[in-house]
């Protein structure tokens, strides 16, 4: 088993420096319901019903038992090894190097993606004229804020779940009560083909990804072996009767069509439902959740590309833990500044798909190291990790072609990288 160590002032093998175990269960749970929420119910729902139409329910089912199997596998894998890194560290561990690497390599690349998607929805819904500079602008603050400590994220994360769980319940909550909806939409019609239907929970899927920052958090968690494996499964099931709720409120009140063209959903439904002053409150909170999982995103990263440089897989100055804030520092400035180029440049709709592949294949690669565990390291019930590995395969190879094309370039392009650097050290 490959271990994790440095060089020291002597030449001799030392551990790198440890983070602080600062977070309990609370704030885990508050950290991967920040990722998901602001991703799911502003940034999927649309793309996903132009793929699904009436069949979005049904890919929104499909998409959470793939996340529940992943949820699963990963709870495991985290209380045994609660490092930071998550599914690089898993892979490395359990199936060797280079899956190790090609987890975190597809993880980073993946959810850097994420996080330019969730800085341009902020500037989208706050100023829809520069939505690139206020993108820009919320990546910028959002990194200092992780910089002075992983507390202090968790806090503000913890004030901004609570604004969007209370505007995300007074829409769907006015959406059943005003009689203005039609339930004969949620039912699965001629416009939803099974392709389609797997297209949707691909996308969907990048709204349920969050639980995974909970566990690249592993080495700053008190009593890891408790608190992962409760905190992953509570953080998906709030998100899911959430994202339920609203899923069946926009499709009864809009409809498949007006929500696959709606350019803010809940800004819609608010508006069909007789909440019209509600508006500005929505895109606030749509803006606000938005920022939540931003700053979980770059969160999980910058503890990946830690994970990655202790292992010299990417430049080792990253691995540095600030001496004061014990946080990556150096990780984080650096993330930052790839997500703020990332932000200025792309679009948001082919971001999601790209994150997608991605964070898919990431997924399976914890699927298979989740098989691998033996009964006394507590293992999953074997169909999970089966489950699991072939719903993210499937899920990722029915994604839009454009999706498949670019994220396979890109998954290459790293496996390269390895192959590379494997033959030069060797020699």
């Amino acid at each position: 088993m490959t271990k994790n160590v440095s060089a020291g002032p002597n030449g001799t093998a030392s551990a790198p420096p440890a983070l602080s175990r600062r977070l309990g269960l609370a704030d885990a749970v508050v950290i991967g319901l920040g990722s998901m929420i602001g991703a799911g119910v502003f940034a999927a729902f649309a793309p996903a019903a132009r793929a699904a139409g009436s069949g979005l329910l049904l890919g929104l089912a499909i998409a959470a038992v793939v996340a529940y199997c992943n949820a699963t596998s990963s709870a495991r894998l985290a209380a045994r090894y609660p490092a930071s890194g998550g599914t690089y560290v898993y892979g490395r561990e359990r199936l060797g190097p280079f899956w190790g690497y090609l987890a975190g390599w597809s993880f980073v690349v993946g959810k850097t993606a994420s996080c330019a998607a969730m800085a341009l929805t902020v500037g989208t819904y706050l100023w829809p004229g520069h939505a690139h500079a206020v993108a820009v602008g919320a990546v910028v603050l959002l990194t200092a804020v992780n910089y002075s400590g992983v507390q202090k994220s968790a806090r503000l994360t913890r004030a901004i779940v609570a604004v969007v769980l209370a505007v995300l319940a007074a829409v769907p909550v006015a959406s059943f009560t005003t009689g203005e909806a039609d339930w004969t939409r949620l039912e699965i019609g001629t416009g939803a083909t099974a392709t389609g239907v797997l297209q949707a929970a691909g996308l969907l899927f990048f709204a349920f990804a969050g639980y995974a920052r909970i566990a690249t958090l592993g080495e700053e968690v008190r009593d890891p072996a408790r608190t992962l494996p409760r905190a992953i499964p509570l953080a998906l099931a709030i998100t899911l009767v959430v994202y339920a709720a609203v899923a069946v409120a926009a499709l009864g009140v809009l409809g498949p069509q007006r929500l696959a063209a709606a350019t803010a959903p809940l800004s819609d439904l608010a508006h069909a439902t007789g909440l019209g002053p509600l508006r500005p409150a929505v895109r606030v909170a749509a803006a606000v959740a938005a920022l939540g999982s931003l700053l979980a995103l770059i969160l999980g990263v910058s503890r990946t590309t830690l994970a990655m440089a202790r292992d010299r897989h990417l430049p080792h100055a990253l691995a540095a833990v600030h001496p004061r804030f014990q946080v990556p520092h150096r990780a984080e400035l650096a993330v930052g500044a790839v997500v703020a180029v990332a932000a200025a440049t792309a679009d948001l709709r082919s971001a999601i798909g790209f994150s997608s592949f991605g964070v898919l294949l990431y997924y399976a690669i914890a699927n298979a190291s989740a098989w691998t565990l033996t009964p006394a390291e507590n293992r999953p019930p074997r169909a999970i990790p089966a489950v699991g590995l072939l719903g993210c395969l499937l899920l990722a190879f029915t994604l839009p072609r454009p999706s498949i094309l670019t994220g396979a370039a890109v998954i290459a392009l790293g496996a390269a990288v390895y192959a590379v650097r494997n033959r030069l050290t060797r020699r």
